[in-house]
Parts: structure tokens; C-alpha cells; sequence
């Protein structure tokens, strides 16, 4: 009969299947050879107290027991004559939308405006090298959405939206390591992630399902407050009793022309801020108490939180071993992320540090309505264009000298390709962000001794934490409140925020589609 056992283990016997498994064995004091087989069901590191230990959960199997686990099973079916249903955008909403209705009977028609992953690259390439931009296939634009070219982060605390695991599984049948479906906080590496991309547009294609790529949507087709198609910028027009839109936050158009149609938006909180970027090895020192991490170790990470005059500011997005990337998806403007690979090996760890905004430091927008917020955004990325001086070339401040207000003379190695340009951004970022940013890393700086160095830079500006904008909706029938047939998801919609939480959500509103299709 299987057992659930808790190990404490050495980074080193963690990384070692004979390792764990004399453990098991000494822990049920029993033969290394009378276990059968184990599964590691949980993962995680404890560096407190000033050592660093592996705690893992293992299901075990004594010799001669039947294997077996929990996997979730997956039903694809054959869809190319079943009932289509158009899904805006192909990010990890869009995805995990079509993946589930293939399953409940339905035709995925899924349209994005960028490419297909190969083509995206180049278009990527040539952002970093050569500081040219595809509005259209970028970061946050082309198959996969943003998260193709990302660390691939997998943890997730909207636990309750639906069965997580079942989004790691499915991850994992479509090429994602192991690892992911048991390590307290899994990612997979923007390395692997575009061909896990593949595989899944290879399923859908093979059940029947089409991905139409190139394909920005202009228009949203609504007929006596039911939605019927939408028009692409080609002038083809496509129809379906349904819509899952999935578009992602940074697919500002859409927004306008949900109101051109006077189809209802929400002005919702936010976050904008910088990012910030230390040596890895330093933050390794700091998290591991000075202990030189072995290759048993991962690079070190951290979350960091503290209110600010009734703001929260926090570290967003962290990326151990990473890089910065340029994530702008229009000309003029700059925008900054992170990225790791698989390995997050670089020398560098970044992460967005960001601070809350509330509908009431928006008053001098607020002639833009519901778009309040996405003007506010949209500006302070024209500033740091402004600030960074050439293409994409990121503004940039030592950050010891932004806490204290001076002008950085020299700025250190840097991951972000396009380059930096030396800026006081505590004179150009608004005083409701960047003095909230200097006290918050000053807090940051208690906490983590060592973390508030000169050998740190910020760059600005992160402003895609999420979107500014909701497309609300029945929280029972997930449909628009306004329009039938139309559900909005994910990040772009407001409910979500990273792939798993977006996952689940599209699929979420796959259910609702063919409920919706069936009454």
C-alpha cells in the first residue's frame, strides 16, 4: 500500500533518486530494495536559520505494488466539423480556452495578430539588435502571447479558479519537465517554452481546430446585444455564436474599440514602477546566509512587500539567472520585463518593482474615462523614451543614487541588449511612484542586507504588471454583462495575472461557452 512521507534532505541528496530513496528506506525502516518506486509530490528550499535544506513530499511504492498517480486524463476529440468558436488571441488563455473546448465538443478558431513562434523570433531579434519594433509581433505580441518569451513562472495563488494541476499536467504532456509538477514554485524557461508553444498548436491543429496568424481583429460584431464575428485587417469577417477574447493586457486597441461599440469597460487599480537588476551572486549571498551555492542549489529568488503612505509596493515578476528584455509594443515608448532561461544561469537577477495605483492618482486623466489608466501608462512610457535617449534604450539609475536622489555617472554591466541611458528618474517618474520607490527600497534594503547597492540598477519603465482596464462580466455565466456570446478572459480582461492563473481562466471560460452553446 502506498505511504505519503516527508523528507528533510541536503540540496545535494535531493538532486539523487538512490539518495531519496535510502531515505525512504531509513525513514521506514526498511530494505533500500523492498521499495518499489516513489513519486515526489512536493518541492521546496528552506534557507532559513542560516542553512539551506530540501523538503520534499513522496508518495511511496513498496516492491510489487501497482504504480499509479493522480494524473488528470485528457480527451481530445476530433472537432473539424463541430460548432466553431473564435478565440481572440493565442496567449495561455487562448490556449488552455481551445485545448478545453476541443475537449467538450467544439471548434477552436483561434485568431492572433502576431506570428507563428519562429517568425516571432526574428522579429524579436531584430528589436534587441537593431532597435526595430513590429507593433504586431513583439514580447507581448505573437503565439503564446507573453509568456512564450518569459520565465515561464507556474505558481499561482488563484487555486481556487479551477484545477491548477491539470494546467501543469497538460504542460507537461506537451513537453515541460517534471520538475513542474511537484517544485513549490515551477517555471519552465523561456528556452523550452516556444516549443511547448508548438506542440500545443500542433494538438489543436491535429483535432480539428484552426489558428489563423497575422490576423488583428478591428472590429467586434455585435447584432441586437448578441455578438455575431469580427472583422480582421485583412476585411475578412468571421462568424460565431461565441467569443472567448483572450487578448492579453497590452492589446490597448481593443479596449478602444470595445467602446467605439459601446460595449462596456472598467477603469481597475494597477501597477507601474522599474525594474530592478542585481549580480546573481549577490542575492544567492544574501538568501543563503553567505553559503556558496553548489550546483544543488538554484538561483536564489526573493518576494519583497511593504506599504508605502498606503501603497503597496512589491517585487513583481522576479526572474533569478535572467535577463531584461524591451517589451514595448508600439513606437515611442519603452517598457521594460524580465525573462529566465530554463537554467537561470545568467549572471544577473531582476525583478519588477512596482507600486500600487488607485483610481484617485488618476484625477488629471480623468477626462479619458475608463482609459484613464491606460493613458497614465501609455505616458510614462513615452517619458522613458524620452529618458533612454535612442530606440529602445532603457533610462537608467544606480540604485543607491535614485534613493538618494543623484545623478548616476557611470551605470554597471547590464543584461538589457539595447543598452542604457544614465537618467535621474527620481525627477521624471511621478512623486506618487518614485518617492513610494525610494522608501520601499529602503525598506527592501532592512530586510535583505545588502540588497541597497550601487552594484544594483533600476531600469524603467515596468508598466505591463497588469491591465488597467475590466471587461466585466456574470461571474455565473462568464459571459459579458452587457453582450451574449461574448467572454472576456484572462489578464487583458482584468482576471488573471501569469499563465497559469490566465490557463485556467480560458479554460474556465470554455465551460461557459458550451453551456452558453447548449441552452
Amino acid at each position: 500500500m502506498s505511504k505519503e512521507l516527508n523528507l528533510i534532505l541536503s540540496p545535494e541528496q535531493a538532486s539523487s533518486n538512490e539518495a531519496i530513496q535510502r531515505a525512504i528506506a531509513k525513514q521506514l525502516n526498511c530494505s533500500y530494495t523492498d521499495i518499489g518506486h516513489f513519486i515526489i509530490r512536493r518541492k521546496s528550499i528552506d534557507a532559513r536559520r542560516g542553512k539551506v535544506q530540501v523538503n520534499m513530499g513522496i508518495r511511496v511504492f513498496e516492491q510489487g505494488e501497482d504504480f499509479f498517480d493522480d494524473a488528470p486524463v485528457f480527451q481530445y476529440r476530433d472537432v473539424r466539423n463541430s460548432e466553431p468558436v473564435i478565440i481572440v488571441g493565442a496567449g495561455p488563455a487562448g490556449l488552455f480556452a481551445a485545448l478545453q473546448l476541443m475537449e467538450l465538443g467544439y471548434k477552436p478558431v483561434i485568431v492572433e495578430r502576431g506570428k507563428e513562434v519562429s517568425q516571432r523570433k526574428r522579429d524579436i531579434a531584430m528589436l534587441n539588435r537593431e532597435h526595430k519594433l513590429n507593433s504586431d509581433s513583439n514580447y507581448a505580441f505573437g503565439e503564446g502571447g507573453a509568456g512564450t518569451f518569459s520565465d515561464g513562472k507556474l505558481y499561482t495563488r488563484a487555486k481556487k479558479r479551477g484545477d491548477f494541476k491539470r494546467v501543469l499536467y497538460a504542460l507537461y504532456n506537451h513537453g515541460a519537465s517534471p520538475e513542474i509538477l511537484y517544485e513549490a514554485h515551477p517555471h519552465i524557461g523561456t528556452n523550452k517554452l516556444p516549443r511547448i508553444i508548438v506542440r500545443i498548436r500542433e494538438n489543436i491543429l491535429q483535432h480539428g481546430g484552426e489558428i489563423i496568424f497575422n490576423a488583428r481583429v478591428t472590429d467586434i460584431l455585435v447584432d441586437s446585444g448578441k455578438f455575431s464575428g469580427v472583422k480582421l485587417s485583412d476585411g475578412a469577417v468571421l462568424n460565431a455564436r461565441a467569443c472567448i477574447l483572450a487578448t492579453g493586457h497590452s492589446a490597448r486597441d481593443i479596449y478602444h474599440i470595445l467602446l467605439k461599440q459601446n460595449i462596456k469597460i472598467e477603469a481597475k487599480p494597477f501597477a507601474m514602477g522599474v525594474r530592478v537588476e542585481h549580480p546573481q551572486p549577490l542575492i544567492d549571498s544574501i538568501q543563503y546566509h553567505g553559503i556558496p551555492r553548489s550546483s544543488y542549489l538554484p538561483a536564489a529568488s526573493y518576494s519583497l512587500v511593504q506599504q508605502v503612505e498606503n501603497r503597496g509596493v512589491y517585487s513583481f515578476c522576479m526572474c533569478p539567472g535572467g535577463f531584461i528584455v524591451p517589451a514595448a509594443t508600439e513606437p515611442g515608448e519603452v517598457v521594460v520585463n524580465g525573462m529566465s532561461p530554463s537554467l537561470r544561469n545568467s549572471k544577473w537577477a531582476n525583478s519588477g518593482i512596482v507600486v500600487e495605483i488607485r483610481m484617485d492618482d488618476l484625477v488629471q486623466y480623468s477626462q479619458f474615462g475608463e482609459l484613464a489608466g491606460l493613458e497614465f501608462q501609455h505616458e510614462l512610457e513615452r517619458l522613458a523614451r524620452e529618458n533612454g535617449s535612442y530606440g529602445v534604450q532603457a533610462p537608467a539609475q544606480r540604485l543607491v543614487d535614485f534613493v538618494d536622489g543623484r545623478f548616476s555617472s557611470s551605470l554597471p554591466a547590464c543584461s538589457y541588449i539595447p543598452g542604457l541611458n544614465s537618467s535621474e528618474m527620481n525627477l521624471w517618474l511621478p512623486s506618487h511612484i518614485g518617492k513610494r520607490l525610494q522608501e520601499g527600497f529602503r525598506a527592501f534594503g532592512e530586510k535583505m542586507k545588502g540588497f541597497l547597492t550601487n552594484e544594483a540598477v533600476i531600469l524603467g519603465v515596468e508598466s505591463r504588471t497588469s491591465s488597467p482596464i475590466r471587461v466585466p462580466r456574470n461571474p455565473e455565466t462568464l459571459q459579458h454583462v452587457e453582450i451574449q456570446g461574448l467572454f472576456p478572459a484572462g489578464e487583458g480582461a482584468g482576471y488573471a495575472g501569469g499563465i497559469v492563473s490566465s490557463a485556467l481562466d480560458g479554460a474556465k471560460c470554455a465551460e461557459g461557452v458550451a453551456a452558453f452553446l447548449k441552452s
